[in-house]
């Protein structure tokens, strides 16, 4: 019996420790890190990615890869298509001053590359789930650094045409 009391004991000494050495997620020392390692830029207002890839875009050429998204083809390994720092008229410098970066626009590129249809621009497209078919969001692919680079992305502001076949 005093086995076991000093094994329990030894055990709670042992998480209060590791607690303490744990920051509370409120603390000033506890930061948060996004998937490139690089901590959160909540702080400054804007989001970690966009902080992170303005620093890589700062440091590297045009023709950088800041981020690959992927679509996956029916036979064969998947398809990528790379997000280049790029210039005002073309990748991410563009979509960021354009049309605004942020962790819904990257999520929007990852839905329509991934699983969208495509659009006749050179790129994908995702579409609101009614009939007729109106376009929401648009990829379009091809830059001067290559032609699987995302070019630009932007939401699609349509107003429904009155004359609109039903389906």
């Amino acid at each position: 019996m005093i086995f076991h009391t000093s094994v329990k004991a030894a055990l709670s000494a042992v998480a209060v420790g590791s607690a303490l050495l744990l920051p509370a997620a409120g603390s000033a020392s506890a930061t948060s890190v996004n998937t490139s390692g690089d901590a959160s830029a909540s702080a400054s207002g804007g989001s970690a990615t966009a902080v992170s890839f303005d620093a890589k875009c700062r440091s590297h050429n045009r023709k950088y890869v800041l981020k690959k998204y992927y679509r996956r083809v029916p036979v064969g390994p998947p398809t990528f298509y790379t997000l280049r720092c790029g210039t005002k008229t073309w990748g991410w410098k563009h979509i960021k001053l354009g049309h605004g970066w942020n962790s819904t626009m990257d999520r929007k590129i990852t839905a329509a590359i991934g699983t969208g249809d495509p659009n006749g621009r050179g790129g994908y497209s995702t579409y609101l789930n009614q009939c007729p078919r109106v376009e929401k969001f648009r990829t379009i692919l091809g830059t001067p650094a290559g032609t699987n680079d995302l070019l630009t992305a932007y939401n699609v502001d349509r107003p429904i045409v009155a004359g609109a076949v039903a389906c």
